[in-house]
């Protein structure tokens, strides 16, 4: 189950121009999302970790979001 919320996901959607957006779209741009974020996570805590510190900060996801 995908911890952010099918009906942020819809708004998402709608805001970037859908008219309308059927449930099932909406659920699995949720687990998309929540994988990409997972992974932006992740190398945000080794990047923390590496730097000494238990704390995340923002630094550290800018870093981990740069390609």
């Amino acid at each position: 189950m995908a911890e952010l919320s099918i009906a942020a996901m819809e708004r998402i959607l709608k805001k970037a121009g859908a008219e309308r957006v059927s449930k099932r779209a909406a659920e699995y741009l949720a687990e998309i999302l929540e994988d990409i974020a997972m992974d932006i996570a992740r190398q945000s805590i080794a990047l923390a970790h590496h730097a000494g510190r238990k704390t995340v900060r923002v630094e550290d996801i800018k870093l981990a979001t740069q390609g």
